[in-house]
Parts: structure tokens; C-alpha cells; sequence
């Protein structure tokens, strides 16, 4: 196997506003667009262009994994298609060293009226595989995906979840010097995700280097060296994948501009646990929030309220506030001790904090907002910890 390494040196990428280049016929009138009126990179922008990427700087070697996250819309695609070269960057180089496996929209590039087992030597021939490497691998392919029965069907009467199965079991054991991932580690049930993510996890620890995008955190926080954060085409944080991460929720959550009366709202200081930052599953976190009230309120009841969000789904799973618990603010300076039984899957949540003046959450305000990570406890399948018991009672009375 070659040493594989990914580089970006100074790549800018530039769009203009309603143009598709989703196939051959969107592509070739752009082209003729573009050798007749040719730029100078760097130009000012017209009124319809913009900058998907800009002044991007990063080095993935062997046995480094970098996550890329961010809102929609900024940027992380792009990122991948230039380094798989579907596009080229307007300005600055891209480099990939070795063999590319592309885990990017797996599943769709299957034919539709071929069988699984012709698709598997079709996508294996696309991928770079030889006819003898793709016999090798034939039946573990196949095993990986579950699809043994299906195997000489026509892929049309495959449901989406058995495609994605078979385009990610075929890309995934391509033996590569470079993996680019986007968004695959949400394919077909969870148990098959599981095992998709292990069999990533394994590929990234033998030493292959790999970028991924995904919006499920958690994943990213898994299996990743080190992460950028990227907003409208640029890097604002590069770092652990936690600290990433936790920008990331704090950018989400950025707080909202205060009114001008500033001397007549509720502000949020700050959010500070307490206690550990890494329970176990079924156990309390306790939590502060510092900030100040105003002492001439207009009428107007200050609300503080948290918000629990999965960092995995970006769901809120759980949201209570001081008019819920009947608490009113003092005027001044308040602290505002708070407490949660952490009932959920082992994973990394965002605990948000803001202020709702009226008592209505309108007119919110977004504050500051901390990271627990649940790990461990009981184990158990769903999305809430009830902290189960079970005795079985046989003929000579209880067992346990």
C-alpha cells in the first residue's frame, strides 16, 4: 500500500448563484461560459458569484483521521468533490497521494436493471478494483451487506436501504490509500450502521488517512483525529474534534442581539458544570448559570431557560425554564443552580441556556452553552435510561 496524504494549500472554489453542473448538459455550457469570459482568480466577485471555499490550509497524513463540520451550505461538500476531483478549486492546489476510496452518495451510482452481484464487479471496475480482486472479495462484500439472498436480483427491486447496504460493502473493501467519507456512517438500520462505523474505525487504525463529513457529531468526535469547524467556506476553528465540536454548538447557539435597552433585559453571563462533564448514563449532572436581571423590568418577567440537544440527531430532547419550576429572578446578579438526571444513550449533548422575555419564548435569546458527554451505565436499547430491574421467580421461590 502507498503512503496515502491529502493536501489543501490556499484552495479558493467559486460559484455563481443558479448554476447546476449535475450533469453533462449543465456542464458544457458552463465551460463555453467560462473560456469566454476568463478571470483572473482573485477578481472581484460579480453580482451573481460567490465563495464556496476560501484560503482553505489542511494536511491529512497516515493514521489521521479529519472531521469536517459545519451548517449546510458551508462548504463541506465542496471540499470533497474537489479532492475526489468531480471539480477543480479556482485558486490553490489540491493533492490526494495513493488510491481514493470514495464513500460519497453510496448507492446511487447503482444500475439499476443489473443484478447485485454484476453491480458489485461494475461499481469494484469504476472503483479502480481488478475483476480478480473483486472474485477475492466477492463473498465478504456480500456477507458484509447482508445480501445473500438478494444477490442476483435486479437492483430496481432493491428498497434504498438495501442499495446503500451494497454500495457502502463494495466501497468499503476497496483496498485504498486515502478514504473520503461523507455522511455514510447513516446508512440502512443501526445495527448495520454499527457495523459500517467498526468497519471505518478499523480502516482509519490501519493507518489510512481519511476526511469525513457528518452531520452526526458523535461520529465525528468517535472516529477522528483532529476536526475543522467551517462557516460560509471558512476554517473559524481547527483543533481536537471536541473542541470543534463544542464551537460548533456554541456557534449554533450564538447568542441573539440584545435589545438597545440592554439596562432592561435578562443577561446570560455564563454556563459551568458543577459536577462531571462525563456521567454515566442514569446519572446527574448539576450545572450554574451566572448572569444579571434588571432591577426595572417594565412589566416584562424574565424567563431563563435549557435546552438539551443530541449532538448525534441535533434533536432537542428535553427543555424546561424558570417559570416551569415558579422561580423568579432577583434583580442584580443571580446565580441559577440547575440540575438533570441524564436518561439517555451513551453520547455527547449540548446543554443550551437563553432567555425568553414575556413568558411566551418569544422574543428569545440564545446563551451560552456547555458540553456533557454520557458515557457507560446500564445498558440498554432506545432513547431514554429507566434504569431496569429484573428478577426471575422459579418454583423454589425468587432468583435473582
Amino acid at each position: 500500500m502507498k503512503d496515502g496524504l491529502v493536501r489543501f494549500e490556499r484552495v479558493w472554489k467559486k460559484y455563481r448563484r443558479g448554476e447546476r453542473h449535475d450533469s453533462l448538459r449543465d456542464l458544457l455550457p458552463s465551460m463555453a461560459r467560462a473560456l469566454m469570459h476568463r478571470r483572473v482568480a482573485g477578481e472581484a466577485l460579480s453580482g451573481q458569484e460567490f465563495w464556496a471555499l476560501q484560503d482553505l490550509d489542511f494536511t491529512v497524513e497516515p493514521g489521521e483521521a479529519l472531521g469536517i463540520i459545519g451548517p449546510n451550505g458551508a462548504g463541506k461538500s465542496t471540499i470533497l468533490k474537489i479532492l475526489t476531483r468531480l471539480i477543480r478549486p479556482t485558486r490553490g492546489r489540491s493533492m490526494v497521494r495513493g488510491r481514493i476510496g470514495s464513500l460519497i452518495e453510496i448507492g446511487g451510482s447503482l444500475h439499476p436493471d443489473l443484478t447485485g452481484r454484476e453491480n458489485v464487479y461494475l461499481q469494484g471496475s469504476i472503483m479502480g478494483m481488478s475483476r480478480a480482486e473483486v472474485t477475492r472479495k466477492f463473498d465478504e462484500i456480500v456477507e458484509f451487506a447482508g445480501l445473500s439472498d438478494f444477490i442476483d436480483t435486479p437492483v430496481k427491486r432493491f428498497s434504498s436501504g438495501m442499495n446503500a447496504r451494497l454500495g457502502f460493502s463494495v466501497a468499503a473493501h476497496l483496498e485504498t490509500d486515502v478514504l473520503i467519507i461523507d455522511e455514510v456512517l447513516a446508512v440502512g438500520d443501526s445495527a448495520f450502521q454499527r457495523k459500517a462505523f467498526d468497519r471505518m474505525q478499523t480502516m482509519v487504525q490501519k493507518g489510512i488517512p481519511a476526511v469525513t463529513v457528518s452531520h452526526q457529531l458523535e461520529r465525528i468526535a468517535s472516529l477522528c483525529t483532529r476536526a475543522i469547524l467551517l462557516v460560509h467556506g471558512q476554517v473559524v476553528h481547527a483543533g481536537s474534534t471536541t473542541e470543534c465540536i463544542e464551537r460548533y454548538a456554541r456557534h449554533q447557539a450564538e447568542p441573539g442581539a440584545a435589545p438597545a435597552n440592554h439596562a432592561h433585559v435578562v443577561q446570560l453571563d455564563s454556563i459551568t458544570l458543577a459536577s462531571s462533564d462525563t456521567p454515566l448514563s442514569g446519572e446527574r449532572v448539576e450545572f450554574e448559570i451566572l448572569g444579571s436581571s434588571p432591577a426595572e423590568r417594565n412589566g416584562a418577567r424574565g424567563i431563563v431557560g435549557i435546552r438539551v440537544r443530541s449532538l448525534e440527531t441535533g434533536a432537542i430532547i428535553f427543555a424546561s425554564g424558570t417559570e416551569t419550576h415558579d422561580l423568579e429572578l432577583p434583580p442584580g446578579p443571580f446565580g441559577l443552580r440547575i440540575g438533570l438526571d441524564m436518561n439517555v444513550p451513551p453520547g455527547l449533548y449540548a446543554i443550551e441556556s437563553a432567555v425568553w422575555q414575556g413568558g411566551a419564548e418569544r422574543d428569545s435569546r440564545n446563551g451560552p452553552t456547555t458540553l456533557v458527554r454520557v458515557s457507560g451505565g446500564p445498558s440498554f436499547t432506545g432513547t431514554v435510561q429507566m434504569n431496569s430491574t429484573m428478577q426471575v421467580r422459579g418454583q423454589l421461590g425468587m432468583v435473582r
